[in-house]
Parts: structure tokens; sequence; C-alpha cells
């Protein structure tokens, strides 16, 4: 039985549901970027890859119980999509080969912000050193 991209990142999000103190993470690029533009706010864009165990530790250690979770959830949308999900973002846009990878986005623009940090440089320091330089 194959267990589709959408269903699977959804099992990955459930314990994140029961944490009081996580990122809102919407599953479809295109609301996503709809909403980013209603709100006038930046994307947070996370690519994983099916199957990836660094995917699952960097959602737990990175954005659970982080003091700048507060700060993605109300100045960023955060989009988190899978590399075979086909149709779930634009790949050509969001190209990388490193899974994780995790891009901070213009949305109205459409244009990345700065390197996008791929792979275990995504730690919490990092991603609150982007957050404060994008978001200033």
């Amino acid at each position: 039985m194959h267990i589709q991209p959408l269903k699977l990142l959804w099992l990955w999000l459930i314990p994140l549901f029961l944490s009081a103190d996580f990122v809102h993470w919407l599953g479809d690029y295109d609301t996503a970027h709809a909403r980013a533009l209603k709100a006038h706010k930046p994307l947070l864009v996370l690519v994983l890859k099916q199957n990836s165990p660094d995917s699952n530790h960097i959602i737990k250690t990175v954005f659970m119980n982080r003091k700048y979770v507060k700060t993605i959830n109300k100045k960023t949308v955060a989009v988190i999509v899978t590399y075979e999900g086909e149709a779930s973002y634009p790949s050509e846009m969001y190209y990388t080969t490193v899974f994780p990878t995790l891009f901070f986005v213009d949305s109205r623009k459409e244009i990345i912000f700065k390197q996008p940090l791929y792979g275990q440089e995504i730690n919490g320091e990092a991603v609150e050193k982007y957050l404060n330089e994008i978001l200033d």
C-alpha cells in the first residue's frame, strides 16, 4: 500500500498538534502563498523529502517549543511541502538537492530573501537570526 505524500506529511505533523507551541504549517503551497499575499507576510517554505531522517528531527527540535515559534506564526505564513508532492509547490523556484531545505520568501515578489538553510544548517540559532534579519 502506497501512502500519498500529503497523508504522510500529516502523520509527521500529528505530534506537532499535541504540543502547545508549534509552527502552524500549511500543507499546500498555493493556499499558503495566497494567504501570505492577503496578509502581506513573507513565506517560510520547508521542503522535505519522504523518508528523510533529518526532517522529523528538525521539525521536532527547531519548530517546536522555541521562543521564535510565536513570531513565525504571527509574522509569516509557514508551508511545509514534500519534494515528491509533484504539484504541491513550484519546484523550479525552490529547487534543492538537500533535504530538508528552508526558504524565506518575499510572497509579493516571490523571491528568496536570503540563502536557504540546508539540512543540518536548519537549527534554532540560524532560524532565529534569519527571522530577525528579515522581519526587522
